[in-house]
């Protein structure tokens, strides 16, 4: 007599089931970010709107070039003394890049003293923002007085200017771990190294490249007060140069090279973050919808 066989899913089921078995992270894949061209392409075309404007108000206005030079005019006399932007514009470069790394290093390693240790929090941090009401073109005569015409002025006062928002920012990101997060690391023994290491200090990262992002674009202007005060070339000195002799449009063309710099720092820190914090990118492209 012909027993009945109990029913059994398919292979294909059966195998699916066993691979979620296996891989549970597998059954939801999170959905990548993808690149859309709106992010390049609408910002370009708003420039390009606002420089159309401005040539055409200049040209129907009948403003003075000694005032408001059209764009056209700025983009040619970038051009002829472009030269002259690259020499001084290196020399703008280097104040930026060594006065941002040094800045940043001191940022962050004081904003872990102080995100680390009450006492310290209380101590130190409210002196750090009063620190910040004091100008920085105010002091930087005091600090050339102190080191002199060469590179270490225009150095230190650029890193005055990125110290603060990477300290600020990476304090925040310390104290932003969950309180119950860090008493279930004690419960399960990890000492003070252990939980910083794994817990506060990653917590912290997304705040720091706000941090560093911000100081990126402000530190050229930490430069330019370092060469106004005193230098013989940079970007800030010929703007000083080219604002006594009343030449406009050189003075429009030295600020847009000072703004490409700035891009550029930005730009840089950008990346850096994108290749450091993937799963930051990841997370964010998931959870937040892509704007339309």
């Amino acid at each position: 007599m012909a027993h009945a066989q109990p029913s059994t899913p398919s292979s294909a089921a059966a195998g699916a089931q066993a691979q979620q078995r296996r891989a549970p992270w597998r059954r939801s894949p999170r959905p990548r970010r993808r690149f859309s061209w709106k992010r390049v392409i609408v910002p370009l075309l708003f420039a390009v709107a606002v420089i159309a404007l401005w040539q055409l108000y200049v040209s129907v206005s009948g403003i003075a070039e000694s005032s408001l030079p059209r764009p056209t005019k700025i983009a040619s006399a970038w051009w002829e003394i472009k030269t002259l932007m690259f020499e001084n514009g290196w020399t703008t470069l280097k104040e930026v890049l060594l006065g941002f790394l040094a800045g940043a290093a001191l940022g962050i390693v004081f904003a872990i003293f102080v995100g680390t240790s009450r006492l310290a929090s209380l101590a130190l941090y409210p002196w750090l923002v009063v620190s910040q009401t004091v100008p920085i073109v105010a002091i930087a005569p005091i600090i050339v007085i102190w080191t002199g015409f060469d590179l270490r002025p225009k150095v230190i006062i650029v890193a005055l200017v990125t110290f603060f928002p990477v300290t600020v920012n990476m304090t925040d990101g310390l104290r932003s771990l969950d309180p119950e997060l860090l008493s279930l690391l004690k419960t399960l023994g990890a000492g003070p190294w252990k939980r910083f290491r794994s817990a506060q200090f990653p917590a912290s990262l997304p705040f720091l490249f706000s941090g560093l992002k911000v100081a990126a674009v402000f530190c050229t202007v930490g430069a330019v007060f370092a060469e106004w005060v005193g230098s013989s070339s940079g970007l800030g000195y010929l703007i000083l140069s080219y604002n006594q002799q009343t030449a406009t449009t050189d003075m429009f063309a030295t600020v847009l090279t000072l703004s490409l710099i700035g891009i550029l720092m930005f730009l840089m820190v950008a990346g850096l973050e994108r290749l450091a914090l993937p799963w930051y990118h990841e997370h964010r492209g998931a959870d937040s919808a892509e704007p339309r």
